[in-house]
């Protein structure tokens, strides 16, 4: 007789325990042993431990196969992970991480991650094989809207899988959020976040805080160096002189790299909306920046069309407090829009979205990326469902609240993702293409290439270890159909893009893996995290504008002004998803915290471990800027980044 010593942990997670029947089975090179009845009652957090008799020793083990039966109440039960000790001593761990439901039976492997050239038993290559044909049943791609990324399948948050639902934990504390309405935040902020609305309260007029937030506001990619100036924006050197000082001229500032533009275009036409039955505007202003002799960036001309003439003046510093002051508002409102449908819901929860339905499709659970990024899509799927339903639809909060049509969001998007390309979503090489590289106080950009250094050391790491060479990567054909599902489903396979849709070498997936990692981690906090700071005082990010852009000078007053920006419940409606937005609710995983232990061989999980240690020196660093800063840059603070994009 061969004796195995089996231990059983159920997760330590709200309603993770059941119940209902279980049992156990353990497959060897050389057989499998008689199903085993594990005793009755499972509790969340806790281990049973069992023996299962064999005739003979089974060889390695491979597999275990766990079933799950009901005789009445249904009571699912999530498993985190079963350990085996042979008779020979040789111990064997099988992460599940997974619910089981109804009468049910799933079969988990060995630890060790494996790529499809490892597995020599027929056995794993089937069970391989069967694993990804349900995933592609169970996760199956749809068209949301023409020309967006395609998303996954579902109607509702209903008929998400158990495996990617929030928590009971994270669904408790969500509908909290939701019931609240945002109308009380005690003990839920921080200090630091009381104090950057009432900040931009008293700075939300000023030129430099202005120039500040295209830096470290929630759209820190959109400034570009001006080299020359576009046709459409004839700026000239006596409109600007004031601005610039004495004994320079725009064109010098431009060649000595002062000069910065933002580029509103793609909101030229879209469609504006109504709210309560009055007409909204929308514009597409360009805005030029200088950057001064103390580095602090100012905004020195304003052109709220993309046509230049008559109608659509050049507004400047020098011109009237409400001119001026309203231009920089429509400016802001252009913002709004370009952030929340481009930089945020395109840029990180759709990618986010491609990125985690793809590895579901295309790598089975003990490929060694699998491993690598699953901890990185928690809840992403949900919130995005969520989105769809409530925020983004027609008639949902951003339709209600913001001056666009819904049709006019979707063309937003549209246009949006036909400019992203692979440069854009790399950070080291989107700052040099933006010739961002030099200027000062750019803290997103410092923040974010220490981050991106520290994360591309570690998925390297990872990489080394189980992708000897080149070849290993060209001929890992579940790595590039990944890889192709991207492209083809996130991308609509445009190759003008520069977005891969094939990996040739170990350098190229370093980089692809740390830009998908990045995404939906220290990105997604950057452009999310700050939405109620940035936001709660309404006339820094108008969502909306109730009269048209000025087309004369000297006619803004202050009632014109008040005037024009969002209606008190408009501006309410906006505040309550900013706040859950910009929340930070329970069961939060941090970047780096991996406490499922997916990995079982040492190394990986040793580069775990100096991953967490980068993370912390990153923090203290960032921390010590903080601590002498009147306005602090958090939200690339490895303690404010989670894992994934879950909210």
């Amino acid at each position: 007789m061969a004796t195995y010593k089996v231990k059983v942990a159920t997760g330590d997670v709200l309603e993770a325990g059941t119940r209902n029947s279980i049992y156990i089975t353990l497959v060897g090179t050389r057989g499998e042993s008689p199903q085993k009845a594990m005793s009755y009652k499972f509790l969340p957090g806790k281990v049973k431990e069992t023996t299962v008799k064999c005739e003979q020793d089974l060889g390695p083990l491979v597999l275990v196969r766990l079933t799950k039966t009901r005789l009445f109440l249904e009571d699912a039960w999530f498993c985190k992970e079963v350990h085996v000790t042979a008779p020979n001593g040789k111990a064997y761990q099988f992460p599940c991480y997974q619910w089981l439901e109804g009468n049910t039976t799933q079969e988990f492997r060995e630890g060790t991650g494996k790529k499809m050239a490892d597995d020599d038993l027929e056995i794993l290559k089937e069970h391989r094989r069967k694993e990804l044909k349900a995933r592609q049943e169970a996760y199956r791609w749809k068209n949301y809207a023409e020309g967006w990324p395609r998303c996954l399948s579902v109607d509702s948050v209903f008929d998400l899988d158990s495996n990617i639902q929030f928590s009971c934990t994270r669904a408790t504390s969500f509908k909290g959020f939701l019931i609240y309405q945002g109308a009380k935040r005690d003990g839920e902020l921080t200090s630091s976040h009381l104090l950057v609305p009432e900040y931009i309260a008293s700075h939300w007029k000023e030129d430099a805080f202005f120039g500040y937030q295209f830096l470290n506001g929630n759209n820190p990619i959109i400034i570009r160096n001006c080299m020359a100036l576009p046709e459409k924006f004839p700026v000239t050197q006596e409109m600007v002189a004031d601005s610039l000082g004495k004994g320079t001229t725009l064109d010098k500032e431009m060649k000595e790299g002062r000069i910065f533009i933002v580029d509103y275009e793609v909101l030229q036409g879209i469609p504006a909306g109504t709210i309560h039955g009055r007409q909204q505007y929308v514009a597409a202003p360009l805005c030029l920046l200088h950057q001064d002799a103390n580095g602090h960036l100012r905004p020195i001309a304003i052109q709220l069309s993309q046509m230049p003439g008559p109608s659509s003046p050049i507004f400047l510093p020098s011109d009237d407090e409400w001119d001026w002051l309203l231009a920089k508002t429509w400016v802001r409102n252009a913002d709004f829009y370009s952030h929340q449908v481009i930089t945020h819901l395109l840029r990180t929860h759709l990618f986010g979205e491609v990125f985690a339905v793809a590895t579901l499709r295309q790598l089975p659970t003990c490929h060694p990326l699998f491993k690598l990024l699953i901890p990185h899509f928690r809840f992403t799927l949900h919130i995005n469902t969520l989105a769809r339903t409530i925020l983004i639809n027609p008639g949902g909060v951003i339709d209600k609240g913001s001056g666009v049509t819904h049709e006019g969001l979707l063309l937003i998007l549209q246009r949006g993702l036909e400019k992203v390309t692979y440069t854009s979503l790399c950070l080291p090489d989107d700052i040099q293409a933006r010739g961002v590289s030099l200027i000062p106080n750019y803290h997103y950009r410092d923040d974010g290439m220490s981050l991106w250094e520290a994360i591309k050391r570690f998925v390297s790491g990872m990489v080394a270890f189980y992708y000897t060479d080149n070849a290993a990567v060209q001929g890992d054909a579940e790595l590039q159909a990944w890889v192709m599902d991207i492209f083809t489903n996130g991308f609509l396979g445009r190759a003008s893009s520069g977005i891969p849709s094939s990996l040739k070498t170990v350098a190229e997936l370093n980089k692809f893996l740390t830009m998908v990692v990045f995404t939906c981690s220290a990105q997604h906090a950057a452009v999310n995290n700050g939405q109620y700071d940035m936001g709660a005082f309404l006339p820094n990010a108008p969502s909306s504008m109730r009269h048209p852009p000025p087309e004369k000078k000297g006619k803004a007053f202050l009632q014109h002004f008040l005037d024009t920006l969002p209606e008190v419940d408009t501006t309410a409606n906006i505040l309550v998803a900013l706040i859950l937005l910009s929340s930070r609710l329970e069961d939060i995983r941090l970047l780096g915290h991996y406490p499922e232990e997916r990995f079982t061989e040492a190394e990986p999980r040793r580069l775990i471990r100096t991953f967490q240690k980068d993370l912390e020196d990153i923090h203290e660093r960032i921390e010590e800027r903080n601590y002498e800063t009147e306005l602090r840059y958090n939200y690339m603070n490895p303690q404010e980044i989670e894992n994934s994009i879950s909210i």
